[in-house]
């Protein structure tokens, strides 16, 4: 049975290699349609979490996982990639610290494919990279085999979209693009992506797709980056730059609201523009609007350190000796996930110039501020849990991430001063209350 007729039928054997936020979500939407899943992974504490049916991540309740445990195994065994139809490459493409791209994860992942590629098998990079990997880096590997793309296997490129936490659009109903090497190529991707979600979006190459996934995510850094320089400006005139972008959202057309911060996290949007703008440089092109919106992005953590001494200046107290809570060190409201977050530069800052700093976040226990100095073991710190007393104890409360969870009306009630990075207090007033 040749392979369009077993992911017609679903009799096909899929693969996920990497079980993050990207690939458990996708692993569990194609067991959940009727396919038989493996999912690898390098970490065995992931694979025994699912094999007791426990979920790490928070898009995928336990009870979702338990619901497909009879379809999907997870495995460290890199062998049985040899029993699979199709397999959708979802591992990690961070930056090195000059911003180059750092594709080993999917050099590795690939490597693992190419020694047991076999005839009929569907090859899918979903991991975020620069226009070209697919068919510059991934393609010569696995023909390096003997065997032929468009005739022998099948090599395609789908952006993943995943959005932690969103509680409207998710791994099924976002819209997949996908771009094949060849059309046939494209034709397979787009077969097997329709039997497990809502919609599916061809587009003419590997080249084209990987090229979409980011133009969305610099779309958010540039725009994020110029209201987050208008808040600076605005700072410097003594505006509310929130009331300025609520009233200009009322206009019906024309507009779209983004929103200032402490600065950007997360796995995509910090990092996907330097993606382009590096192969943009290879390609005699400079990315002057990526480039400069990642610099004032970078620099919010700065920002909200010079105005914490600048709240603490005002209240006749230096930042050195300061006991500083930081009110949530999540990327965003209401996950868990800390992924380059602004809170670790914030908190590095802040510690760096002799404050005592702490957090509290209800749904992170431990903020892993990476490597000192870039080497030696990891620096982990705990949380405490947010009381009265902790509030009323911390010379400056700074609210990082505006998670619901968090009693706002207590914040207000008993923190000496707060510095508002989110607009979370909107509504509240109070002389302790400093703004971004």
């Amino acid at each position: 049975m040749r392979l369009k007729a077993k992911i017609e039928n679903k009799t096909a054997r899929l693969g996920v290699i990497g079980l993050g936020y990207v690939g458990l979500p996708l692993a569990v939407e194609f067991a959940r349609a009727g396919f038989q899943v493996i999912g690898f992974d390098i970490d065995s504490e992931k694979v025994a979490q699912l094999a007791r049916g426990e979920s790490y991540i928070g898009d995928v309740p336990a009870e979702r996982l338990r619901a497909v445990r009879d379809r999907l195994t997870a495995t460290t065994d890199f062998d049985r990639l040899a029993e699979v139809d199709s397999v959708n490459i979802c591992v990690p493409t961070p930056l090195r610290k000059t911003r180059d791209p750092d594709v080993s994860y999917i050099v590795a992942a690939v490597e693992e494919i190419r020694k047991r590629l076999h005839k009929e098998e569907l090859v899918i990079l979903e991991s975020t990279t620069y226009p070209g990997t697919t068919d510059e880096l991934i393609l010569p590997k696995l023909e390096a085999t003997g065997l032929r793309v468009g005739r022998d296997f099948y090599l395609a490129f789908s952006p993943e979209r995943v959005d932690p936490g969103n509680p409207r659009f998710n791994t099924s109903n976002i819209p997949k693009v996908v771009g094949g090497v060849t059309p046939r190529c494209t034709e397979l991707a787009q077969l097997l992506y329709a039997r497990a979600l809502k919609t599916v979006v061809p587009v003419s190459s590997t080249r084209v797709a990987e090229m979409v996934k980011l133009l969305e995510n610099t779309f958010r850094s540039v725009n994020i980056g110029l209201v987050n320089e208008l808040a600076l400006m605005c700072n410097k005139m003594n505006i509310d730059v929130w009331e300025v972008i609520d009233a200009a959202a009322t206009k019906p057309f024309g507009f779209m609201p983004f929103y200032p911060g402490p600065g950007l996290g997360g796995h995509c949007i910090p990092v996907d523009p330097f993606y382009l703008s590096w192969k943009a440089k290879l390609n005699g092109f400079e990315a002057r609007f990526i480039e400069l919106a990642g610099q004032v992005n970078a620099g919010m953590p700065h920002h909200v350190v010079t105005k914490t001494m600048e709240a603490l200046n005002q209240r006749r107290k230096s930042l050195k000796g300061s006991k500083i809570l930081l009110l949530g060190v999540a990327y965003k409201g209401d996950i868990e996930d800390t992924r380059e977050s602004p809170a670790i530069d914030i908190y590095k800052l802040l510690a760096d110039r002799g404050a005592r700093v702490s957090f509290s976040d209800p749904h992170v226990a431990e903020l892993n501020l990476g490597h000192s100095g870039g080497h030696g073991p990891e620096e982990r710190v705990p949380g405490e849990r947010l009381t009265a007393k902790l509030l009323h104890e911390a010379d400056c409360t700074i609210i990082v991430t505006a998670h619901k969870a968090l009693n706002y009306r207590s914040v207000v009630k008993n923190a000496q001063l707060i510095l508002d990075t989110r607009n979370a207090l909107k509504g509240f007033r109070g002389d302790h209350i400093v703004r971004l």
